[in-house]
């Protein structure tokens, strides 16, 4: 089973990425050009908001069902801390990617409120490449493209 959740969520990654890439270079774009807020824009959003939380609850059973888990009782956690593969795996990708998840939650519930297009396109933008950019800093480069 955690081979396949592990395969699930490392290609799933891709299509979060490259839909939270779209989302924030639409924004990003729109705002510069001032374009109107569309139907188009309002789904690219909320879809980057779903795969990322799909993303989140694979990522939830992986972490549960990882071997590494047994890494918090055979070093504890300031073992864990010590070893730079097992930080990185318990601690840093899951807190890290969370945020990430939290601040796209936040920019697109903010982004709803909003009522002029620029506002609406500042929020997105705002929040969603800063999450795209935590989630770039905390992906096991050398494990996932090989």
């Amino acid at each position: 089973m955690y081979d396949t959740v592990k395969t699930l969520h490392s290609y799933w990654a891709y299509i979060v990425l490259l839909i939270l890439f779209i989302a924030a270079i639409n924004s990003l774009v729109k705002r510069a050009t001032g374009k109107d807020y569309l139907a188009f824009d309002f789904r690219i959003s909320l879809f980057a908001l779903i795969v990322s939380h799909l993303q989140l609850l694979i990522g939830i059973v992986l972490y549960l069902v990882s071997p590494r888990m047994a890494l918090f009782g055979d070093l504890g956690m300031g073992g864990i801390m010590k070893n730079e593969v097992a930080r990185l795996y318990l601690i840093e990708h899951p807190i890290i990617n969370l945020i990430a998840i939290a601040l796209i939650t936040i920019g697109y519930s903010k982004h709803k409120k909003k009522l002029i297009s620029k506002a609406k396109f500042n929020t997105i933008a705002i929040f969603y490449t800063i999450a795209l950019v935590l989630f770039l800093s905390r992906i096991p480069w050398d494990v996932w493209l090989s």
